[in-house]
C-alpha cells in the first residue's frame, strides 16, 4: 500500500507541474501576440505620420524610406527630392519662363504664344524648304485639301508659281534671274528634274532650293503627266499660290514680271489649249469607252496657266487619270484639255482655250522649231509680243524653244525689248 501511495502521488505532482507549464506557455504566446500587434501598430503610426508631415515638409522622410528602414537590411539608398508643387500656367511674354520640373514625367512645355511652327503663321508663311519625303500619292492627298470657308484670315497677297519642268540644266536661267529680280514677294519656283543631274546652284540664286523631289521623265509617257501633278501638288502646298504657270527649261518671258504678273492674277480665265480635230482623234483609244468618248477626246498644248480652283481638280482626280495612264499614247497633250474642258465643263466655261506660251509648229513635225542666236534679234522678240488672240490685248506671255546660244541675245534684248 505505501508503493502504491507514493506512485499516485508521483503522477499528480506530474500532472500539475504539466498544467503550470502550459499556462505559462499559453501566457507567453500571448504576451508574444500581444507585442507583436503592438509593434505592427507603431510602424502603421510611424509611417502614417511620416506620410502626413511629407504633405507640409519637403525634407521629411517619405514613406520609401520609413519602409526601408524596418523591412531592408542594407542601407537605403539616397533618398530621391519630393516633386514640388505643379508649376504655374505658362505666362504672357516677357515674363519668365515657369521653374523646371523635378517630376519623373513633368508636364509638356506650353507653347510660346508666337509660335510660328504650330499656330496660323505657317500658313500665309510656309517653309522655304520644299524638300519632303512624301511619295506622290501622299502629296496628291495633302495637296487636294481645301478650306471651305473662302475669306482668309490674314492678309494675303497672291503669288504665281512658275513651275519648270527640265530635263537637266537650266540654260537660261540667267535671263530668269533678271526677270523676277525685285518681285521676291509676288511669286515662287518648283523645279522638275531627272534625279540624276546635279548641279551646284548658287545661294543667292532665285532657283536656289527650288528643287522638289522628282522622278525620271520620258518624251510621250505618262510619266510627263506625273511631273505635271507633282509640280501642280508641290504649289498648292502653298495657300499663297493663286496661279500656276508650267514652262520648260527653252521658255523665255516676253514681258517684264509686272505685266505677266498683273494679267495672269487680274486675270477671270484659265490658259489650256483643247481642240477637237483629227489630228488628235486618231490617239483616242477605244479601251477609253465608256468612261471617255470619242466625242470628248481633245489635244492641245501640254504648256498650261491654271488657277487655283482648276489645280485642285486635277490633282483631285483619281478615276479619268489611270484610265489616260492605261490607254492614252502621250498624255500630256490630251489629259488635261480633256479633264477640263469637257468632263468639267464648268471649269471648261471659265477657260481661254489658248495656251500663253507661242512655239513655231510650221514644220508640221514631232517638235516646234528651236531658236537659236542667229534667230533672236529686237524684230523677232517684237513680233512674238505682238502676236494677235483675238479680244486678248495680250496673246503669248512666254515663248519656246530657245536654245542655249540665244541667251546672250536675249540679255542683251532684255531691257530694250522686254523692259527688264
Amino acid at each position: 500500500m505505501p508503493i502504491q501511495e507514493d506512485k499516485n502521488s508521483s503522477s499528480l505532482s506530474s500532472y500539475v507541474v504539466t498544467k503550470l507549464l502550459n499556462a505559462l506557455m499559453n501566457h507567453f504566446l500571448s504576451l508574444l501576440l500581444y507585442f507583436l500587434i503592438l509593434s505592427v501598430g507603431v510602424m502603421v503610426g510611424i509611417i502614417v505620420h511620416s506620410s502626413l508631415q511629407a504633405l507640409y515638409s519637403p525634407s521629411s522622410l517619405t514613406i520609401q524610406n520609413v519602409s526601408q528602414l524596418f523591412i531592408v537590411t542594407s542601407p537605403p539608398p539616397h533618398p530621391s527630392p519630393s516633386p514640388p508643387p505643379p508649376p504655374p500656367p505658362c505666362p504672357s511674354p516677357p515674363s519668365p519662363p515657369p521653374p523646371p520640373c523635378l517630376s519623373p514625367s513633368p508636364p509638356p512645355p506650353c507653347p510660346s504664344l508666337s509660335s510660328k511652327e504650330n499656330g496660323l503663321e505657317m500658313f500665309p508663311r510656309p517653309s522655304k524648304n520644299i524638300t519632303h519625303n512624301m511619295e506622290d500619292k501622299e502629296l496628291l492627298w495633302r495637296a487636294s485639301m481645301v478650306p471651305k470657308i473662302r475669306s482668309y484670315p490674314f492678309p494675303r497677297t497672291p503669288k504665281v508659281a512658275f513651275m519648270f519642268l527640265s530635263k537637266g540644266p537650266l540654260p537660261l536661267a540667267p535671263l530668269w534671274e533678271m526677270f523676277f529680280r525685285g518681285h521676291e514677294d509676288l511669286f515662287n519656283i518648283y523645279v522638275h528634274i531627272n534625279p540624276s543631274y546635279k548641279e551646284y546652284i548658287p545661294q543667292g540664286s532665285v532657283f536656289h532650293g527650288r528643287r522638289i523631289p522628282s522622278k525620271t521623265v520620258y518624251w510621250g509617257n505618262a510619266n510627263m503627266v506625273e511631273a505635271e501633278l507633282r509640280l501642280l501638288a508641290n504649289a498648292l502646298l502653298d495657300i499663297n499660290n493663286e496661279r500656276f504657270v508650267l514652262l520648260s527649261e527653252s521658255c523665255i518671258p516676253l514681258f517684264n514680271f509686272t505685266i505677266i504678273y498683273s494679267y495672269l492674277i487680274n486675270s477671270t480665265q484659265t490658259h489650256v489649249e483643247s481642240y477637237d480635230l483629227p489630228v488628235g482623234r486618231h490617239r483616242y483609244n477605244s479601251r477609253m469607252y465608256p468612261h471617255i468618248h470619242l466625242d470628248q477626246f481633245r489635244k492641245g498644248s501640254q504648256w498650261f496657266e491654271l488657277d487655283r480652283a482648276m489645280a485642285l481638280e486635277v490633282v483631285s482626280d483619281t478615276f479619268y487619270w489611270p484610265i489616260f495612264n492605261a490607254y492614252c499614247f502621250v498624255p500630256d497633250e490630251h489629259y488635261i484639255q480633256t479633264l477640263l474642258n469637257v468632263i468639267r465643263p464648268s471649269l471648261g466655261s471659265r477657260n481661254s482655250n489658248r495656251t500663253l506660251t507661242y512655239a513655231d509648229w510650221s514644220k508640221n513635225g514631232a517638235h516646234p522649231r528651236s531658236f537659236g542666236e542667229s534667230e533672236v534679234n529686237v524684230e523677232f522678240l517684237e513680233e512674238l509680243r505682238s502676236k494677235s488672240c483675238g479680244d486678248s490685248e495680250l496673246c503669248f506671255l512666254f515663248g519656246r524653244k530657245f536654245l542655249p546660244t540665244a541667251l546672250d541675245n536675249l540679255l542683251i534684248f532684255s531691257s530694250t525689248v522686254m523692259h527688264f
